[in-house]
């Protein structure tokens, strides 16, 4: 009876350069432990230039490259069907002057979000009403409503997007990291149904 073997594809992997990828660099291998230590330095494909920044490997490829090399082994898949492999160029650190520039203008462009949204909706106005509800009398700036407000406007967008800096208030991801998830999902949807060379959409062409 052949041997079993489970291999599970990674769903993404980030390279920073042009690169041999082995079987362990994009699936995760249960079997024997002799033969798992084969299977992982297995070639499976040599990244060039010629494949720019994005690459997808399909389950099928491998299955089928890895047959003719280990005709006595029966694979298994279980998981996602394909790995993305994304070629990241070596980063450059960001200047201090473009860290200070893109700083500014986001402080500048999320301030004049914020006034211009409380001028919408009245807000001086409506707080001008509650100071005259509570204690009978008009006033132009009522500071001990308006600067309470506008530490507690800090404090709840802080708590929304459930991070200071680095650290997180709890494990619940923020509105801000979901919908960025979802667009990463969207995108790699995408990237699997246009760049893998098994679609209809590409062979068809």
């Amino acid at each position: 009876m052949a041997e079993q073997v489970y291999l599970r594809m990674k769903k993404n992997i980030e390279l920073s350069g042009y690169q041999e990828i082995k079987l362990k660099d994009i699936a995760f291998i249960s079997t024997n432990g002799n033969v798992k230590r084969r299977l992982e330095n297995t070639p499976i494909y040599h990244v060039t230039k010629k494949d720019k920044n994005i690459i997808i490997i399909d389950s099928f490829l491998i299955i089928d490259h890895l047959i003719k090399d280990y005709a006595d082994l029966e694979f298994q898949l279980i998981g996602p069907t394909q790995t993305i492999i994304r070629v990241q160029p070596k980063k450059k650190s960001p200047s201090l002057l473009l860290s200070i520039g893109v700083w500014i203008l986001l402080f500048v462009g999320t301030a004049m979000t914020i006034m211009n949204f409380h001028y919408d909706v009245s807000m001086q106005e409506v707080q001008q009403k509650i100071h005259y509800l509570l204690t009978g009398e008009v006033k132009e700036f009522p500071l001990w409503i308006q600067i309470p407000y506008s530490f507690g406007l800090g404090v709840g967008m802080l708590l929304f997007f459930n991070h200071w800096f680095n650290k997180r208030f709890n494990e619940e991801p923020s509105p801000l990291e979901v919908e960025i998830y979802n667009y990463q999902q969207d995108l790699d949807n995408y990237v699997i149904q246009y760049e893998n060379k098994l679609n209809d959409a590409n062979t068809s062409k």
